[in-house]
Parts: structure tokens; sequence; C-alpha cells
């Protein structure tokens, strides 16, 4: 007795929201990865915020802490023609040029110690981390 396998028919990426200037990358070309519990979490702090700051998560990279570099997570709806944005589960997250070149390789988890909770970026490219784990060395 043979085994079936079914076939689903090819279909293109999903197409840039309506009035996006940057480019709308795939899963594999987009520097960060996301863990499911980090994607549960900016699931939730949207839906608590209600939209009001934004629909973009905002991933990004830029001066400061104690290590040279600091993380940022923000919601935004400003985007320019400089940004990738991926859709992972219906959330659209975006990075500038920039951010992306010091993040290529992160993988975004969300986790709980004794300590409190919060986001924990996991960087292939940092050479040093502070303490807290915010900010980092390239």
């Amino acid at each position: 007795m043979s085994e079936t396998v079914s076939l689903t028919p090819f279909s293109a990426p999903p197409a840039a929201p309506a009035g996006f200037p940057g480019e709308l990358v795939a899963d594999a070309d987009f520097p960060l990865t996301f863990t499911a519990k980090a994607l549960e979490m900016i699931r939730s702090a949207l839906t608590e915020t209600d939209g009001e700051d934004g629909d973009y998560l905002r991933v990004g990279v830029k001066g400061g802490g104690c290590s040279g570099f600091q993380y940022s997570l923000n919601f935004t709806d400003e985007v320019d023609d400089e940004d990738q944005l991926v859709l992972v589960e219906g959330l659209k997250i975006v990075t500038d040029a920039f951010s992306a070149s010091y993040l290529a390789g992160t993988e975004l988890d969300y986790v709980e110690t004794l300590q409190g909770a919060g986001f924990k970026f996991t960087n292939p490219n940092a050479k040093r981390t502070c303490g807290c784990g915010s900010s980092f060395s390239a």
C-alpha cells in the first residue's frame, strides 16, 4: 500500500502592507529570528496598547549603553524606504539597514527568571555584553 502525499500549490510571498515604502523580505533574509514566546509577548503587547503607538514593531540598535550599542524595541508607524519588513504570524516587524548589519543572526526571545521577565537578544556578533544584557559591542 502506497502512502498518499498531499501537495500544496506554490504561493507568492505576501505583499507589503499598503503604503509601506521599504522592502518586504522573506523570513530567511531578515536579520532576526523570533521564538514562539517572543512572538506571543509581542502580540500581547500590541493588543494591550491597542496599536496606539503603531502597528509595526521596530527592532534596532543605537549607540549608547555601557558596552557601546544598545538594543531598542518599540511600536511605531514611522517607516521609510531604508527599512526592511518581515511578516511573522501576522506581526509586522521592521528594522533599518544600520541595525540589520549588527543584528544578523540574532534571536529574540522572551524569558522569565527570578530576577524578572523581558526580551532577550542572543546576538552572535556581540564581542562583549554588559551584565544586564541590554547593550553590547561588536
